[in-house]
């Protein structure tokens, strides 16, 4: 039997009394390694991880607890050519996917340990300027920011086993709160194998860092009222969480990251081989290629005028056409595999529900793969929707409820602005959004119109060309998130992630006793 993977839970490595759940290769087919949590005591581990985790990282100031997050980079740089073999394997990504997983973590650790040097030797933040009470200046209010007294339960999504390790752990760690991570048991190898390498370097204080990999089953029953819980995943499992006694009854704190149809949307003005035109192709088909369309930040719909439709759809076809499937250790392969059997029906079954309402621009069948078997290999090649005309756009309902997450997109034409806008709203709240066009003036207009159904709008135009980080790229100085659909949850955004990680409080006293509050100068 293949190797089964341990869990480190209350301070040591524990393995789960089962059998265990298989990894495969969704490539060769191949089982890799077994999860399984059978039979671990959840609540002495979640105790273990509150009081002896959270106060040992309570002890140190932030500029102390930023030195941690530098130190554990160091070692996960150290062994990075394993986690890309590992994602190979398991991810079935070509090298460049992997590095948006495995290089976007490290960066965004890497963030995190500078931006936690800049908060110095300070325990708490303030927030805000003292108030004033009354008339005389003696009496004040301060409100404060403060570590929750609890544990951070992460439970991720099998997308980014790295980078959604990363993006949460890091911000949480710093804030002074020690974390348990449950991730996807499909990639959970990976994530493993980074929180093993860190714990054996003994970098963090015992209780301070925890994984548990298998089931999930009583993992929510352990929260406490100071825990918090962040979740990446399906709106199905965001309705469990959200329901359960932990946040109904004891008011634990949730942070939910679900369903997004996202949008590219080329503004009204630009002709076919326009520079905003070009842009617009080139970011889609990237986005629908990369980690095969993988990304809760990925491009579903792409809105259009629709005199540009025809011209539109050509080019995009015609870059999807260059695009290499298969086996992600051919050189000459460009797009890998989706994660599992599972996640290949339920796009090919997603596909069928779009084409109902669609015509089929680019054939993701017309891909022959490359060094793989097509009856193992869980390959499927970009495909390119359409709605023919505006009126289509509108009636066609499913491309405005339906996330295929695959690599899948829907080219949309809309008749003038107000249409377009309406058109995107339809996706009832996304992650990000991203505009093309040379007007300044109206991408302006318009990012600050469809700011509040998105977490992020990107705006590409011809002058940021070279330097634009990319639609579906999470950068950790920019919010991750998104109301409605999206989830409703806000993560990263710099400094702001700590507040998921702080409580706020007033503190009304002298101005005498709120002077002593004042934390040191950072240095």
């Amino acid at each position: 039997m293949t190797e089964l993977l341990s869990n480190y839970l209350g301070g040591r490595w524990q393995s789960g009394t089962g059998t265990g759940t298989p990894l495969f290769d969704p490539v060769l087919g191949n089982e890799l390694v077994r999860v399984d949590a059978t039979g671990l005591d959840l609540a002495a581990g979640f105790e273990f991880a509150r009081e002896q985790g959270g106060a040992a990282l309570r002890a140190l100031n932030y500029r102390e607890r930023a030195a941690l997050l530098s130190a554990a980079l160091k070692v996960l740089q150290a062994n990075r050519d394993a986690y890309y073999d590992i994602a190979i394997a398991n991810s079935g990504t070509v090298k460049t996917d992997s590095a948006v997983d495995i290089d976007g973590g490290l960066f965004t650790l890497g963030t995190y340990a500078k931006l936690g040097d800049s908060l110095g030797e300070r325990r708490f933040m303030p927030d805000g300027d003292m108030a004033r009470l009354g008339k005389e200046l003696l009496f004040q209010s301060q409100h404060v920011l403060t570590p929750t007294r609890g544990v951070a339960l992460f439970i991720n999504a099998f997308n980014f086993p790295a980078w959604g390790l990363w993006e949460k752990a890091a911000p949480a760690l710093l804030s002074g709160v020690p974390v348990i991570i449950k991730p996807a048991t499909a990639t959970a190898w990976l994530t493993q194998r980074m929180v093993k390498d860190v714990v054996d370097a003994g970098i963090f204080p015992p209780g301070a860092l925890s994984i548990i990999c298998g089931s999930s089953a009583g993992l929510m029953d352990q929260l406490q009222p100071f825990d918090v819980v962040s979740f990446t995943g399906s709106a199905e499992t965001a309705a469990v969480i959200r329901s359960h006694p932990a946040v109904v009854q004891r008011s634990v704190r949730v942070n939910i990251e679900a369903d997004s149809l996202n949008s590219a949307l080329l503004l009204p003005g630009e002709a076919a081989g326009s520079p905003a035109f070009d842009l617009l192709v080139k970011e889609v088909a990237r986005e629908m290629t990369v980690k095969s369309g993988q990304k809760c930040t990925a491009i579903r719909r792409v809105f259009v005028p629709e005199a540009l439709y025809a011209a539109a759809a050509e080019a995009i076809s015609a870059r999807l056409a260059k695009t290499t499937v298969g086996n992600p250790r051919n050189e000459a392969v460009r797009m890998g595999a989706l994660v599992n059997r599972s996640q290949l029906a339920a796009v090919r079954e997603g596909l069928a529900h779009l084409a109902a309402q669609a015509e089929v621009l680019h054939d993701g069948s017309s891909h022959a793969l490359v060094d793989a078997d097509p009856a193992v290999a869980c390959c499927v090649g970009p495909t390119l929707l359409g709605t023919r005309n505006a009126a289509g756009s509108d009636s066609a309902d499913r491309i405005h409820d339906t996330e295929v997450f695959g690599p899948v997109a829907t080219l949309v034409p809309y008749r003038d602005t107000a249409h377009a806008l309406a058109l995107v709203r339809r996706g009832q709240g996304s992650l990000v959004t991203s505009l093309y066009g040379s007007d300044t003036a109206a991408l302006s207009a318009t990012a600050l119109e469809l700011a509040d159904s998105h977490g992020r709008v990107h705006v590409i135009s011809p002058d940021v060309a070279q330097l634009q980080t990319g639609h579906g790229n999470v950068m950790p100085q920019s919010l991750h998130g998104g109301p409605g659909r999206a989830g409703g949850g806000e993560e990263l955004g710099g400094v702001r992630a700590l507040n998921f990680y702080h409580r706020r409080s007033a503190v009304q006293a002298s101005t005498a006793v709120l002077a002593h509050l004042q934390p040191p100068t950072a240095v």
